[in-house]
């Protein structure tokens, strides 16, 4: 009988430039593509959550990626740091990857087209051919500035950039089949929505700096901050800001 996962090897991991496209193959020049960091993102085996560890592997990842440069990067790949980013809880380097993406990569009809159109040097690629997974990237990069959940514990705007004071999303959604709604005022959360589609354990950090209310009974919260409770499909839970 085989091991199952079990018998996988390790990640392969540099002490100096992170995670290698495999052993001995260190990420060594600059290009387009970020495939060695999929566990990272959008896996998540790799996260700032699990200690300080994997906090110094992705620390040196994004050294390494700046230290090589963007010079053979396209349009996507700008997309993809704000990913990483936002995953690092990076919000002001996540926010300004994804305007470089916009403004340079785009046209004005929001096509992406790979090559460097602003002529700021962000990229030796100036070409034009139309792909998409550039928007879906920013779009997803934007999402994970606003919520994450890929531990299993909803984040209410977890990497946003400090000149965003004010900031909602509505209805996005989360591990679990929770459909979250939030808003940010003066750079206070005063206000969560969640809708549980499927019902079950919701588990979301505590989004706010002073004393929250709420009719939902039983909430409880963790000594680490997390706010735990149990939902039935349909169910609709408000938190909000107790206002001084």
């Amino acid at each position: 009988m085989g091991k199952g996962l079990s018998g996988w090897p390790g990640l392969a991991i540099d002490e100096k430039t992170g995670l290698m496209i495999a052993p001995g193959y260190p990420f060594e020049v600059s290009h387009r593509h970020f495939s060695h960091l999929m566990a990272w993102h959008p896996l998540g085996l790799i996260d700032i959550s699990n200690g300080s560890s994997d906090l110094q592997v992705i620390e040196n990842t994004l050294e390494n990626l700046r230290d090589k440069g963007s010079d053979w990067w396209t349009g996507y790949s700008f997309s993809w740091l704000g990913n990483l980013y936002a995953r690092a809880k990076k919000g002001d380097e996540a926010a300004n990857s994804l305007r470089i993406f916009a403004t340079a990569f785009c046209l004005s009809n929001s096509f992406h087209v790979n090559g460097d159109q602003s002529g700021k040097g962000y990229s030796k690629f100036t070409y034009r051919p139309f792909t998409l997974e550039g928007n879906f990237a920013f779009a997803s990069g934007l999402q994970e500035m606003l919520i994450q959940s890929h531990t299993g514990e909803i984040v209410i705007f977890p990497a946003v950039p400090g000149e965003w004071e004010n900031v909602s999303f509505q209805k996005l959604r989360t591990v679990g089949a929770f459909l979250v709604s939030a808003v940010m005022e003066d750079g206070e959360t005063t206000l969560v929505e969640i809708t549980a589609e499927a019902g079950g354990k919701c588990s979301i950090q505590n989004p706010f700096k002073k004393d929250f209310e709420t009719a939902k009974a039983d909430i409880t919260l963790t000594a680490s901050g997390v706010l735990e409770f149990d939902t039935f499909p349909g169910e609709e839970i408000i938190l909000k800001a107790k206002k001084d």
